[in-house]
């Protein structure tokens, strides 16, 4: 968005009309206001890059009136106009946020050139405004696409508890989207402008999760050759998302509730306590009410997180957002395939709605993904969907066997994605071992 606009508010018309065709002139779309009410007015039809402003105005200050425009309107940018003698006037108003000021009838050449600075640092804000408008987007629950009861119920729960401080924890099986409802709670939060720092539990093996969340001190075991920070700190006045809370070694979970308890904690080899400001959500897709029965996981820990439960529907649970979730996802992959697939066979659907989705939402991504990119055609069809999923009759002729029809697949796949196995096993939905086992059976050169 680059705009090149300006408002003149100034009661004297002679001064104003001249000042605006001078500015007309040189380019820019200029519109009159006589007053502070009118200016106002102004400001709340239209966005505006700078604002050329009269300290004495017939119903108002314009020192005064800088603070409020910079408060309602930031990526405006304000020039104040002062009347000889009384600069002081124009300071005062740079420090309600001015971005200049002029002495009447004193400064005509500097005009142009502290304009197009103005212009140049207000386009800038408000590029600034858009992106974070987008981004908000994407990370807000308007990310979470479904219409059904129990994801609008689901979202509805946790709106409600997104402004506040509370540690929240988030139960649902794997792939539901547990990481997407934490960023979307941080980031229609008072805390989204600071720090959103994720880690998975089970990526870690105990002392390794200890030195990744609290840091350590140089020299405090073999290898610590510099202190280092934990997520913790890199979290402080932002959220931490701690994934597979219930993968958390029982020792470790002693010092994570003193944390929540005293927003403090003491770093691998040293001795005084390290203060934070975090705000702790956790996610399992385990039941840690029976890891607590079992004493997995401590009791006074559940307890501390579950202050605020939010459970994340199933994809078998909300079946009326499959269609719209594999369009979507059809759409995204076939924009980034740079194919044009812009529909989905009805006998495809049913398949997708009739499956079970164990692996949920992520499952489906991926389904989505392998079907775009192994169709030739417009319409994503039934012959497109893995073994598994389909049913459809003509899926096995006498000339394409379930098996030609798996092994073309899997060539087509690892064509896609050069040669990589790794992401080919992924895109497939199966082992990497298991990849390997159906390359050496169907006689796929490695």
């Amino acid at each position: 968005m680059n705009l090149n606009t300006l408002l003149i508010i100034d009661d004297e018309p002679q001064l104003r009309q001249l000042l605006a065709r001078l500015l007309s002139v040189e380019g820019f779309d200029v519109v009159e206001s006589d007053s502070v009410k009118n200016g106002l007015k102004q400001l709340e039809k239209h966005p505006f890059n700078v604002v050329l402003l009269d300290v004495k105005l017939p119903d108002g200050n314009g020192v005064e009136l800088t603070k409020t425009i910079k408060e309602k309107y930031p990526e405006t940018e304000i020039i104040v106009q002062t009347a000889y003698g009384n600069i002081a006037d124009g300071v005062s108003a740079i420090k309600n946020g001015a971005f200049d000021y002029l002495v009447k009838g004193d400064d005509n050449n500097k005009i142009i050139p502290l304009i197009n600075k103005a212009i140049e640092k207000s386009n800038l804000q408000f590029k600034i405004k858009e992106l974070q408008e987008q981004l908000n987007q994407t990370l807000s629950f308007d990310a979470i696409i479904g219409k059904s009861a129990a994801i609008q119920q689901t979202i509805t729960l946790a709106k409600k508890v997104a402004s506040t401080d509370s540690t929240i924890l988030l139960e649902g099986e794997t792939g539901v989207g547990k990481e997407l409802f934490a960023q979307a709670l941080h980031y229609t939060s008072p805390r989204k402008d600071k720090p959103f720092v994720a880690v998975n539990c089970s990526a870690f093996p105990k002392d390794l999760l200890e030195s990744e969340l609290f840091g350590h001190r140089k020299g405090s075991f073999t290898g610590a050759s510099n202190d280092k920070k934990g997520l913790f700190e890199e979290a402080n006045k932002g959220t931490l998302f701690l994934d597979e809370i219930g993968e958390m070694n029982f020792d470790l979970q002693a010092k994570l509730l003193r944390v929540l308890e005293t927003q403090s904690f003491i770093k691998i080899g040293d001795s005084i306590p390290t203060k934070v400001d975090v705000r702790i959500i956790a996610a399992t897709n385990r039941t840690l009410t029976k890891e607590v029965e079992q004493e997995h996981f401590r009791a006074d820990l559940y307890y501390r997180l579950a202050s605020f439960k939010i459970l994340i529907p199933s994809l078998r649970d909300r079946k009326e957002d499959i269609e719209i979730l594999a369009t979507h996802f059809m759409l995204v992959y076939s924009a980034k395939l740079k194919k044009r697939i812009t529909s989905i066979d009805a006998a495809f659907l049913k398949q997708l709605k009739n499956y079970s989705w164990k692996g949920n939402i992520r499952e489906l991504k991926n389904m989505i993904e392998r079907a775009v990119i192994l169709c030739e055609t417009e319409t994503l069809t039934c012959d497109l969907l893995p073994v598994e999923i389909t049913h459809c009759e003509d899926a096995v002729t006498t000339t394409n066997s379930l098996a030609s029809m798996e092994k073309n697949h899997i060539q087509k796949i690892l064509q896609h994605t050069k040669g990589n196995k790794t992401k080919t096993a992924e895109i497939l939905g199966i082992g990497l071992t298991t990849l390997y086992r159906k390359m050496e059976e169907y006689g796929i050169e490695k």
